[in-house]
């Protein structure tokens, strides 16, 4: 098993829109039902799985009580979660694609800051022009 299956959920590997989707699944609620526990609207809780939009501190804390995992795991993956899907009865070439999915999408999350830190970089470089 390599580091990154034991560590499924690392910041590296997940984002806290990946972590709060597989709490919420573990957890057994649907969007609707945990949005509604959190006084929040089903569209706001999309935004925050799909890394849209995040979370105030209350907010934060509130849900990590509810899906009964610790709020650092929540950020950054570190502290009590829930378990890697490699960690249940499903096949290792399923666990393997959806590793490299991961991957994929933490290459092209840091691509896109990258690209915002150009643009910024750019933008301020153009207004001092003279």
């Amino acid at each position: 098993m390599t580091e990154s299956e034991q560590d499924w959920y690392a910041p590296e590997i997940a984002t806290f829109g990946d972590r709060l989707t597989a709490a919420r699944e573990a957890s057994g609620m649907t969007q609707e039902a945990l949005a509604k526990r959190l006084g929040v609207k089903k569209l706001t809780l999309r935004n925050w799985e799909d890394d849209l939009s995040e979370p105030r501190a209350n907010r934060l804390s509130m849900m990590a009580g509810l899906l009964n995992v610790s709020m650092m795991w929540l950020i950054n993956g570190e502290g009590e979660g829930v378990d890697s899907p490699g960690e249940t009865d499903m096949p290792a070439d399923i666990v393997e694609v959806l590793l490299e999915l991961r991957e994929l999408k933490t290459d092209l999350h840091k691509k896109a800051e990258r690209l915002a830190r150009l643009e910024k970089r750019l933008r301020v470089m153009a207004r001092a022009e003279p």
